[in-house]
């Protein structure tokens, strides 16, 4: 017997009365879920936290509906089981999972609740041959189908076209100070400062093998070096720029990435084909960090190109010169 699962029980061997439980629970915890996503978003995206304060009252108004059903019907002791306690039930991510993710990961997930909480009722009154249970259990699917409707309609009243551009403003302005700014800063660093000590220890040793342990160390250094930096610099708390270990990581996986793009290449016994190829990916990463800056921090695509491969250029030529010393 496998630890852990001998005390859970198949859907379809719950009782009536043991379904109408497990419907009270799934109600209370999609209540509590909706009103976390509410605080989590009052600050920066009110619009969206009205609606799931709406939600939330929708699902304890359900709740107190199925549980004068239950009180009716088996009396006043609900019998404790969740969601968990069922072999194959669907599982609601940890709220700190979802919260994490965005505004638009928050507004699916709650189309997944509604999806996830109808298919049980209808799920459970198709296999119920009782006419008592299955009318029970068809009146709770059409709850939940009405609660896709009331949802439907508090977005419409609450999510103005208005309130929905200001916060996609909003949640766009923090991916990009959250992960952009940080992995830009990065991958500049990675692909630009890397390149003096790569090339300078190619035009030095020609040899493909050494040139490519400089340039791992390098980027695993300069990633190390920079994760650090970004993460230690600004709790984000004031600033606004979001969590420090996001930040972090992201600036930290962007510089490793910039240093390694032309460190790789060296992988290559031969090498001054090794070389070529390092300088058609410097050329890449010069672009894509230009594209970068003009898609998201507004630079003009001219100006951005000239000054990172002016920039790009001087390292590069710094490393061939030392290189060749």
């Amino acid at each position: 017997m496998i630890p852990g699962f001998s005390t859970r029980r198949r859907f379809r061997d719950l009782t009536e009365r043991e379904v109408l439980a497990l419907a009270i629970s799934n109600e209370t915890d999609d209540s509590e879920i909706y009103a976390a996503f509410a605080e989590h978003l009052k600050e920066d995206f009110p619009a969206s936290a009205k609606i799931f304060e709406g939600m939330a009252a929708e699902e304890e108004e359900h709740r107190r509906r199925l549980t004068d059903l239950y009180h009716a019907r088996f009396g006043q002791a609900i019998l404790p089981i969740r969601r968990q306690d069922v072999t194959g039930f669907f599982s609601r991510r940890p709220i700190w999972m979802i919260t994490n993710l965005g505004i638009e990961r928050i507004r699916k997930e709650a189309e997944i609740m509604e999806v996830d909480a109808r298919t049980f009722y209808l799920a459970a009154a198709d296999r119920c041959p009782d006419p008592d249970i299955r009318k029970l259990l068809s009146e709770l699917a059409q709850a939940e189908t009405e609660h896709v409707g009331v949802a439907q309609k508090l977005t419409e009243d609450a999510l103005t076209p208005e309130a929905r551009s200001t916060e996609d403003a909003v949640a766009h302005r923090r991916f990009v100070l959250t992960y952009v700014q940080p992995g830009l800063a990065g991958l500049m660093d990675g692909s630009v400062s890397s390149l003096a000590p790569v090339f300078a220890a190619a035009f030095a040793t020609q040899d493909s093998w050494s040139t490519f342990l400089v340039g791992l160390a390098a980027a695993v250094g300069a990633g190390i070096s920079m994760g650090l930096t970004e993460a230690l610099s600004d709790d984000g708390v004031i600033t606004g720029r979001g969590a420090p270990t996001r930040r972090g990581l992201a600036c930290g996986i962007m510089t490793t990435v910039g240093g390694l793009g032309h460190a790789l290449p060296y992988l290559i016994p031969s090498f001054w084909t090794a070389t070529a190829i390092a300088i058609l990916v410097v050329f890449l990463e010069l672009w894509a960090i230009a594209w970068i800056r003009w898609k998201y921090m507004d630079t003009p695509f001219l100006r951005a190109t000239v000054q990172i491969v002016l920039g790009g250029a001087l390292v590069f030529a710094a490393g061939i010169l030392i290189g060749n010393a």
